[in-house]
């Protein structure tokens, strides 16, 4: 039998794994621009975006129906009822993806010249379309892989995904491209669609080469149907909503200033950015949180369950505040440093507490999906949404930014309330808000002591230090965190 992988040491192989990534992403990013100009990025970004929409789109949410599916069948220890699943969602997965495939190369000459703004783009949408159905099966096959606990391959895959997406790109911009922005943005898009053919072919064959056992055929299709239907409905719904807002800002904030594209610009491309970069620490937890969870539920382990929710949630809190005291006391320096904007700065020091919220409630949105209560997701994010679109078209015009500030803070507080009572309620827990109390408590008194330190690296490490000693001596942080830590370090 293969010997399991603790959870949270594979998080922190995920996690290892997206930094590597992102900060590779980064420099190629670097790259990139010096290749195609400014203008060669601006166009590539928007045929991105058609691209993020149709993937968002085309995926229909089966990913994270697979990865839920199976995580139940081996939670049962129903190991060869996978085959199964592993088959309805290629059948779903194809089928959605191919209509969406369908529409988008159909119609790329009118995306290109309406939405995109250049004609010149539709052969990149075009390559994008051809190519969709491949990325959201490889999608489907990287959901099997975190279910199953196979991380390691995972990861290795998407290293090799990663470096050949960057060798084809950058072949294509030397070698054919040159500077012509449309065949630039093909260029991108060709490596990025090797990349996801790599992943898949590797994928498969991996799981062929496991020669699992296929039981008596099994329906799959209305579990299937109740798990990836609503959160397809919510990722749209995001996606969609997502577009009107960045259509909306603008136009509603230049009725409060004549720089209102500059100043939605600072927020969300300069502020949002950092605020959420380290972020990047949770994802690895969040994307084995939902199989885990499911794995316990079907078992039935509840006592699991609760030390999973004890264990995620209280490190969530203690990493975003310590995340969002760096950030508030470096932002002025770090936002000159990266920008040469004191602006941001500024902007970024009013987000910056709410990062203790945010990266709760990321930890706690996968805990709710582990425990199949996507239908319930569906309806905050549904909710807080459309409250987010009506407080923006109303406080813009009158109050500019601070409007923008008070309706993201107003619409994430009720979306996180709503997720972490659905999630005590679901777990049969109560509140206890003397944890978190004492942890923002400590992290006030951190940062005014801290803030007397003039240089800015110095005063992030005091920061940190005294954060932690607080929270020690506070029992917030025991010993036996110690030990786990330790533990997690040395793969015990």
């Amino acid at each position: 039998m293969r010997r399991q992988v603790p959870i949270f040491y594979s998080a922190l192989m995920l996690t290892g794994v997206n930094l590597l990534l992102r900060f590779a992403g980064t420099a190629f990013q670097v790259f990139i621009s010096g290749q195609i100009g400014a203008a060669g990025v601006g166009l590539l970004q928007l045929v991105l975006s058609v691209g993020s929409l149709s993937m968002t789109a085309g995926i229909a949410g089966v990913r994270t129906a697979t990865m839920y599916l199976t995580a139940e069948e081996l939670g049962k220890k129903r190991p060869q009822n996978v085959t199964w699943v592993l088959s309805g969602s290629f059948l779903y997965s194809i089928l959605c993806s191919g209509v969406v495939a369908s529409f988008l190369y159909t119609f790329a000459p009118v995306i290109a010249e309406k939405w995109v703004g250049d004609p010149r783009t539709a052969e990149a949408i075009r390559l994008l379309a051809a190519f969709l159905p491949v990325s959201c099966l490889s999608g489907v096959m990287s959901g099997y892989f975190i279910a199953a606990n196979r991380v390691g391959f995972l990861a290795a895959v998407e290293v090799a995904e990663q470096l050949i997406s960057m060798a084809v790109t950058a072949s294509a911009l030397m070698f054919w491209a040159g500077s012509d922005p449309g065949r630039a943005c093909q260029a991108v898009v060709l490596g990025s669609c090797a990349g996801a053919l790599l992943t898949l072919a590797s994928l498969v064959f991996l799981r062929l080469r496991e020669r699992a056992a296929c039981g008596i055929r099994i329906s799959i299709a209305r579990r299937l149907g109740d798990t990836a239907i609503p959160l397809a409905l919510a990722d749209d719904l995001k996606a969609g909503i997502s577009t009107t807002e960045n259509l909306m800002v603008p136009k509603r904030l230049s009725l409060y200033t004549a720089d209102s594209l500059a100043l939605f610009g600072t927020v969300c491309g300069m502020v949002f950015p950092i605020l959420m970069f380290p972020a990047a620490i949770l994802f690895g937890l969040t994307e084995l949180l939902i199989p885990e969870m499911a794995r316990c539920n079907a078992a039935g382990s509840h006592r699991r369950i609760h030390y999973l929710m004890r264990r995620s949630l209280r490190l969530a809190l203690i990493y975003g505040t310590l995340s969002a005291g760096i950030l508030f006391l470096a932002a002025p320096e770090l936002c000159l440093a990266l920008y040469g904007s004191s602006e941001a700065g500024r902007y970024l020091r009013w987000f910056a507490p709410l990062t203790v919220m945010l990266y709760c409630d990321i930890v706690t949105d996968a805990m709710i999906k582990g425990l199949g209560q996507q239908k319930a997701s569906v309806r905050y994010n549904i909710l807080t949404s459309a409250m987010d679109v009506a407080l923006l078209y109303i406080l813009l015009p009158n109050y500019g930014v601070v409007g923008y500030y008070l309706s993201f803070l107003v619409t994430h507080v009720i979306n996180f309330a709503l997720s972490i009572r659905r999630l005590l309620k679901i777990a049969g827990k109560r509140m206890d808000l003397r944890i978190p109390i004492i942890t923002i408590g400590a992290a006030a008194v951190a940062a005014a002591i801290s803030s007397l330190v003039r240089l800015t690296v110095l005063r992030c490490v005091a920061y940190a230090i005294i954060l932690c000693c607080l929270l020690f001596l506070l029992r917030v942080l025991s010993r036996e965190d110690i030990r786990w830590l330790k533990g997690l370090i040395c793969k015990k």
